[in-house]
């Protein structure tokens, strides 16, 4: 080939992307509604992942209307009360919490945190997209808290016990170790009432806290755990599964009423389209992530149902902290839809 057809060529390319580019700027400035998402997790997490599907979607849906723009690792906001604030303003359109998290701004949604309620996959996620998640949407709403629950996705699997050198079989184990928590006091009540010491820290401080000894164990997700390279520290797990790692997707509700019924309702639809993405993605990656735990040196123990019993018989009164602090209200339907989802699966 000649230079000067490859010289031609790649003006012909340069000039191609120049067009394509002209073209997507295009499409940007004409679109009608900008929705900014925001997570704290990277790129590789579940949640990206399903923002990803929710883009896609959204975008093709309404033909351009709408442009989403995807904010990871806290690009946009760095904290729970930052990102919900901005969420209250309109500044921020979508923003994922935890039940924990979510517990700094609406406290009664730490019953979905309760221990050892969910014991399948397919029940947690009936009861999570049920009447509790619609009666806390309307009480959001009706608190005049300028935010709107969009809907719950699974965000890492299953909680379970994980330690740096100490083995746990029972609650005996647990006595005196110091787990890292979230702040949510549910979290923390939970640790201390299996025995052991609860001890709040960031997520992005846990790393260093196991490598000092500062903590000597926590409760995460598997997949959290490979992500953030803490199987190099976490040497045993158990396999308690305290708690499904829920996640509740909020809206700005000042943006909100400003979209037209036709545009709320691809939103609508673009969140079906992330929860999936992110449910297969936690159903495919968790047996993997759970071998790479073994491969870095792992034990992984998978108790017995009379194990897991002695595990909720110990943490029995979790039920009445949570009734003497928010009433028996959300308790009670947190049961109802238990009891409904296990007719409806069995």
């Amino acid at each position: 080939m000649s230079i000067k057809r490859l010289i031609l060529l790649v003006v012909y390319g340069l000039i191609a992307i120049s067009c394509t580019v002209g073209i997507f700027r295009a499409s940007v400035t004409q679109a009608e509604f900008t929705i900014k998402a925001s997570i704290q997790a990277s790129i590789q997490d579940e949640d990206y992942v399903g923002l990803l599907a929710f883009k896609e979607y959204v975008e093709k849906a309404s033909e351009g209307r709408v442009q989403v723009q995807l904010y990871a690792s806290g690009q946009f906001c760095g904290s729970v009360p930052e990102c919900i604030s901005s969420l209250q303003s309109g500044v921020l359109e979508m923003f994922p919490s935890t039940a924990g998290g979510t517990g700094n701004f609406f406290a009664p949604a730490q019953v979905l945190d309760l221990p050892y309620v969910f014991t399948s996959d397919a029940q947690a996620e009936c009861v999570l997209d049920g009447p509790i998640i619609h009666k806390m949407r309307e009480t959001v709403l009706d608190n005049g808290l300028n935010i709107r629950l969009i809907g719950v996705s699974n965000t890492g699997g299953w909680r379970n016990f994980a330690t740096t050198s100490k083995p746990i079989h029972s609650p005996d184990d647990l006595a005196g170790q110091k787990i890292r928590t979230t702040p949510a006091d549910i979290q923390q009540e939970l640790v201390r009432q299996l025995g052991a010491n609860p001890t709040p820290i960031s997520w992005a401080e846990l790393y260093t806290a196991l490598a000092t000894g500062v903590v000597e164990g926590s409760k995460n997700g598997i997949q959290d755990i490979i992500g953030a390279k803490l199987e190099e520290h976490l040497k045993y797990i158990i396999l308690d599964g305290h708690s499904y790692m829920a996640t509740l997707w909020w809206f700005s509700e000042p943006v909100w009423k400003t979209l037209p019924q036709d545009i709320q309702q691809i939103v609508i639809e673009g969140f079906a389209k992330q929860k999936a993405a992110a449910s297969e993605l936690v159903a495919t990656q968790e047996s993997h992530s759970y071998k790479l735990f073994e491969q870095a040196g792992g034990t992984i123990y998978r108790p017995s149902l009379a194990e897991k019993q002695i595990f909720k018989d110990t943490s029995v009164n979790m039920r009445q902290w949570f009734v003497d602090n928010f009433g028996n209200e959300w308790l009670d339907l947190l049961d109802t839809s238990v009891a409904q989802c296990n007719a409806t699966i069995n």
